[in-house]
């Protein structure tokens, strides 16, 4: 039997399960562990400013293709607490990635030794699987049981904690006789899905909503399949934007308080039966539950049981996984059409394209600063259906998803539950890591960029190009927006007059500056008509250099993004909504007046 390091043959097992790339940052306690990286070869490795920036670029990578499992690495103490939040993130959003740590010697374990934490507790309650191996002979076990939890059931991220002499003791590996493990995912029945389509045949009005399990299933043209068999709408969460394009007859638009359309939202409230899918109701989607399931009926399919029924009870739920019940909705709707038992559903998907044309919100000014509105007006015209954005949280993302258009799976990359600030570059490195001829145009506000702008020196040592939309309005502006509610607008202005800019009046931090000196390229837009020669030089520049190029828009101090506090029936229309053609140029329908 071949004998080799435990860190040697961890790195040969990551070859074996398909690993490729990995992201992190070396340090004494995992230094081991990257000698066998180098050694064993066969994966690249992207060197990261910050350890949670390496989790952040995890995450990107595995979301942006079907099977990829992204990996971050660091050391011991701070290294593993720093990607505390990236495996937040991912368990929320059910992305695996592997975070593997160094630590320090077995014996020193409970000796306050030099940065010795007990990691494998700390990141418990965010992983499926948290593990210090203490015996070398038991790292190809650990290492194969990871893959493993990661690709079972509802997927998720896993930590493994080596302690260096574990991993330098030498152990018997045999590389030629490794397999994966069997992957476990619940598969529902034929009378489940039989009994789930006699309540969809049973409804005047239903609408499928499309979550991020469908996604993860890699089952979107299975669920397109579905829905045109039966003439459903599809209402696609935030997760789940993407699995139809915005353009498909049957998008009925997105739901919710925040990220959602005035369509979206009017469709729902029109349907009497919903089928959700690979979805789990949050509670920014749903809104006041009351309202959102008053007068439906709700079916609810997804991988995790323990899912079904923890925000309300369906009337029917099925533990699946999403492509193994597509498969099945499928099949017996082909049979129910054969054999002429399908309704015709044409008049109700026609009115929620006809609420599409008609509840639009207005995208189209010419103010000076400019209104974030029109930025992602031009970013429609600018960035084509190939296009993959990549987001995380605030007004910018909001106002995007409400305004911005995603045509395929895996083109909209955002962090959807925890929704840390700083993940959007990060997350863009790994996204654009993984589709390197691909273009990706990452979105962010202000705070959000300043929290991990570091990450942009990975991007220019790297040679890692994309497109970085930062709107600036020197303002936390989704919490001052719910500071409204306090009567307040309390430590969350950011301007300030640089000293060293004195052109940028009260916007504060000199972000191109900032971006070039980070050894990336900048343009900065004050008039509108500028928006789209500046992305498009954006586009030119990343493609010539093969850096991050920043476009930062600069806005108006204040705007208040569409959303509301309680239901779904009761959205704030803060700014003005489109009465005529000119008011949203780039929407999906044209514009028609009621």
């Amino acid at each position: 039997m071949p004998r080799m390091t435990a860190a040697r043959a961890a790195v040969e097992i990551l070859k074996l399960e398909g690993v490729t790339k990995a992201f992190g940052v070396p340090g004494a306690a995992i230094n081991p562990f990257y000698a066998a990286l180098k050694a064993g070869g066969g994966i690249d490795h992207t060197l990261a400013r910050h350890v949670e920036g390496a989790s952040h670029m995890a995450e990107g990578y595995t979301r942006s293709r079907a099977g990829n499992i992204g990996v971050c690495i660091g050391t011991s103490g701070p290294a593993g607490t720093d990607m505390i939040t990236g495996l937040y993130s991912a368990i929320a959003d059910s992305v695996p990635i592997l975070c593997i740590t160094g630590q320090a010697p077995v014996a020193k374990l409970h000796k306050e030794d030099f940065q010795a934490v007990d990691i494998a507790s700390i990141a418990k309650p965010v992983t499926k699987a948290a593990t210090t191996v203490l015996e070398a002979a038991q790292v190809p076990g650990v290492f194969q049981q990871a893959f493993h939890l990661m690709r079972s059931g509802r997927p998720g991220p896993v930590l493994i904690d080596l302690p260096i002499d574990v991993q330098l003791t030498e152990i018997e590996f045999d590389s030629e006789t490794y397999q994966p493990l069997p992957v476990y995912k619940p598969v529902a029945s034929r009378a489940q899905i039989e009994k789930a389509i006699g309540l969809l045949l049973a409804s005047e009005r239903p609408v499928i909503v499309a979550g991020g399990g469908i996604i993860n299933a890699d089952a979107c043209e299975l669920l397109v399949e579905f829905a045109e068999l039966t003439g459903t709408p599809v209402i696609p969460t935030l997760m789940g934007w993407g699995v139809i394009a915005d353009d498909h007859e049957l998008n009925a638009g997105m739901v919710g308080l925040q990220t959602s359309h005035r369509y979206g939202n009017a469709n729902f409230l029109e349907s009497d039966l919903v089928l959700g899918i690979g979805n789990r109701w949050a509670n920014r989607h749903t809104g006041d539950l009351a309202v959102y399931t008053k007068g439906r009926t709700f079916v609810h399919v997804d991988i995790e049981p323990t899912q079904l029924g923890k925000i309300f009870a369906p009337d029917l739920g099925i533990a699946s996984d999403a492509k193994a019940a597509l498969e099945l909705f499928v099949e017996v709707a082909k049979e129910l059409k054969a054999a002429g038992r399908l309704p015709d559903r044409s008049a109700w998907a026609a009115s929620t394209q006809e609420r599409k044309a008609r509840l639009q919100r207005r995208t189209h000014f010419d103010d000076v600063p400019l209104k974030p509105q029109r930025v992602y007006e031009e970013m429609n015209r600018a960035f084509g259906p190939e296009t993959r954005y990549v987001t995380t949280i605030g007004l910018s993302q909001i106002a995007g998803a409400q305004m911005l258009h995603v045509y395929r799976p895996r083109h909209w990359i955002n962090c959807g539950q925890a929704g840390p600030l700083g993940w959007t570059i990060p997350a863009a490195l790994g996204v654009a890591t993984a589709d390197p001829e691909g273009q990706v145009v990452a979105l962010s506000g202000d705070y959000d960029f300043q929290f991990m702008l570091e990450e942009l020196a990975v991007g220019a040592q790297h040679n890692i190009p994309y497109v970085h939309v930062l709107v600036n309005n020197s303002y936390l502006g989704l919490i001052r927006q719910a500071q409204r509610n306090l009567d307040i607008n309390f430590q969350v202005n950011l301007e300030f007059e640089n000293i060293n800019s004195p052109e940028l009046g009260v916007y504060g931090v000199d972000h191109v500056k900032v971006v070039e000196g980070l050894g990336c390229k900048a343009i900065r837009v004050t008039e509108p008509d500028r928006l789209l020669p500046a992305f498009e030089e954006a586009k030119k520049l990343a493609a010539e250099f093969r850096v991050p190029v920043v476009v930062e828009a600069i806005l108006e101090r204040v705007t208040n993004i569409s959303m509301g506090a309680a239901g779904i029936d009761a959205i704030n229309e803060w700014e003005d909504i489109a009465t005529e053609p000119g008011h949203a140029p780039t929407s999906i329908r044209p514009f028609v007046a009621s």
